[in-house]
């Protein structure tokens, strides 16, 4: 079957599995914060309609700035792209023919990038405590010219050790193959930002995304933090304009509100603590998340299609994943969502046992 590479498109994925989609659905299989934009979106949004009559600033200066500022860093270590997707396709340029390192499961676009400028692919495995086998990584690295780590990890939600990921910098600091750490959910954790340590790695190379936190994934816009001559490299891969006008005025105001993601990260945790309680009262299995989202399991199923079938047919829509290798269909992603919505899934799983 066709399976949707993404979360998010749940018509393709009715059509795909032949079921006739209700109508009414809630869609668990999108990681973006469930409250929606900030409000200063809603109240400047028309003023910014002038914009799309004229090109928007080629390097975005203005958002460069803030977000040097915000990070710590010198503007020209910062790299905007139309989403973090689009700065993956600019590594998968930078190393193209290379062989690069996946540390599974992971985001999808880096084997998707990597395979279109023809990398030599190898994986390196999570263990199921989410322990990263940081020896068997440095080992295969060694001709490697990048290693892609996400964490949190996308999709189990899980934060790596940060004793573990400074202990594999330390051990490539002197090879040749750059480090690529992606934070596109980092701001759900508040936790430690390896962007830090950018001055101390300098194969270091930090993803963000600016979409997931700000619920503005239809604008896309995300950045790469580096050091000043590898950001240089990869900036030459930028299309010019690849960053709309009215993305760029959204971040420019999100990014002056700093209690938003706060105030988010606080209902979110409340949310999903609330949810991993019950799940647990109800013997599912899930996985330790400190994001908005989290892997979940039916324990009585190896395959968990037929849940996610029986939850289709109710509407509700949780992310398959057959395409993350080492999972292979054994686990659903599902999101942390409003408190109504989550009641929702609670009610359909409680049905699935029943019916069971």
């Amino acid at each position: 079957m066709n399976w949707p590479a993404h979360g998010s498109n749940p018509a393709h994925l009715y059509e795909q599995l032949q079921i006739e989609q209700p109508e009414s659905i809630i869609d668990f299989s999108v990681n973006v914060n469930p409250y929606g934009p900030p409000q200063v979106i809603k109240e400047k949004w028309m003023s910014w309609l002038a914009d799309v009559s004229d090109y928007p600033d080629p390097y975005g200066k203005t958002v460069t700035k803030q977000i040097a500022q915000h990070d710590q860093v010198d503007e020209h270590q910062v790299v905007l792209g139309n989403g973090a997707a689009e700065v993956i396709q600019f590594l998968g340029q930078l190393w193209s023919r290379q062989k690069v390192i996946l540390v599974q499961p992971a985001f999808s676009e880096y084997e998707t990038a990597c395979r279109v400028y023809e990398c030599e692919i190898d994986y390196s495995f999570v263990n199921e405590t989410g322990s990263l086998p940081v020896d068997e990584i440095v080992n295969k690295a060694q001709g490697a010219s990048a290693i892609f780590i996400c964490t949190p990890n996308n999709p189990s939600g899980i934060a790596f050790s940060t004793k573990e990921m400074i202990q594999l910098l330390e051990q490539l600091k002197n090879s040749r193959c750059y480090v690529v750490i992606d934070e596109a959910f980092y701001d759900f954790a508040g936790s430690f930002t390896f962007a830090s340590l950018l001055h101390k790695y300098p194969q270091l190379i930090v993803l963000r995304s600016l979409t997931k936190m700000y619920a503005i994934a239809g604008l896309r816009i995300g950045y790469l933090l580096a050091s000043e001559a590898v950001a240089t490299r990869i900036a030459r891969f930028r299309p010019h304009w690849n960053v709309n006008a009215l993305a760029l005025r959204a971040v420019e105001a999100v990014l002056t509100d700093s209690s938003f993601a706060e105030r988010s990260r606080q209902k979110i945790a409340e949310e999903r603590n609330r949810m991993f309680e019950w799940l647990e009262r109800e013997q599912f299995n899930f996985t330790r998340s400190v994001v908005n989202f989290y892997l979940l399991r039916d324990p009585a199923l190896e395959d968990q299609k037929p849940l996610l079938l029986f939850l289709l047919k109710k509407g509700i829509i949780l992310r398959h994943t057959y395409n993350y290798p080492g999972l292979n269909g054994k686990w659903l992603r599902t999101a942390v969502k409003t408190k109504e919505e989550n009641n929702k899934l609670k009610e359909a799983l409680i049905q699935w046992k029943k019916q069971r």
